[in-house]
């Protein structure tokens, strides 16, 4: 069966002597893979359709398992993100997220729509590490693991001061904070930044100017969120820290 999908490669890699296997996120149709023959040739006229985060149309023949290039357009490259080492850190650790978190064949129109936007952002200069953490949180929401964070998980209080719960999967109140002792505190801006985070579409994402300390508990939190909820081991995140550091 013949495929035309809008898609973004998520992970490219080596097969036979000349050929690469692309992992697509796709518009419509989920993750799909898909050979690119003759990918890895210097001539090769599909080679830039396996280069990471290229966003493009690609045509395929598929009956079950994995998919064979008959053509690709490149929509937009992406180049950028392959050029400047920590904005590939970022693209490497969203698209190693996505491609672990999302399933074949299930609807994923936005999920598509935030990776690009994703994607935008980090090329027109957003604060890399806000886009990551809004990114993460329509993961989380898409895998169904949202935290909660209106109202105490336990027994629905609205009134602060508020400590994050990764565990409950939200946040407690100082009456119920006895139930997770190891729940992190929240200070108020951070508190706040969150609840945007919890409901923004990225494709909304404006120019958001955050302290360096609040910057310090929101990489806390959602670290905490994604460790506990989701428990992935992805390698780009260990490159990234290391980046962290050195920057």
């Amino acid at each position: 069966m013949l495929h035309r999908v809008e898609g973004i490669v998520l992970r490219s890699m080596d097969y036979g002597e000349g050929n690469k296997i692309v992992t697509l996120l796709t518009k419509s149709n989920g993750k799909a893979g898909v050979l690119i023959r003759g990918a890895k040739k210097v001539k090769s006229k599909h080679g830039s359709l396996a280069q990471p985060f290229t966003y493009g149309e690609f045509v395929y023949f598929r009956t079950s398992g994995l998919g064979t290039l008959n053509h690709g357009e490149i929509m937009e490259s992406h180049h950028r993100l392959r050029e400047q080492l920590d904005l590939s850190a970022y693209a490497a650790y969203v698209t190693e997220l996505t491609d672990r978190t999302v399933q074949e064949d299930e609807p994923t129109s936005f999920a598509f729509e935030q990776l690009q936007a994703c994607f935008k952002a980090l090329e027109e200069g957003k604060d890399a590490q806000i886009v990551m953490h809004v990114y993460e949180m329509r993961i989380l929401e898409l895998s169904g693991y949202a935290p909660e964070l209106d109202e105490c998980v336990c027994c629905g209080n609205r009134v602060g001061p508020f400590r994050m719960s990764a565990y409950q999967g939200g946040i407690l109140c100082s009456r119920c904070v006895g139930r997770d002792p190891s729940a992190l505190p929240l200070g108020e801006g951070a508190y706040k930044l969150l609840r945007l985070f919890r409901g923004m579409d990225l494709r909304r994402l404006g120019a958001i100017s955050v302290k360096p300390e609040t910057k310090q508990e929101l990489k806390k939190a959602m670290r905490l969120l994604m460790d506990e909820q989701l428990g992935l081991k992805l390698k780009s995140r260990g490159f990234l820290d290391q980046l962290d550091k050195l920057l």
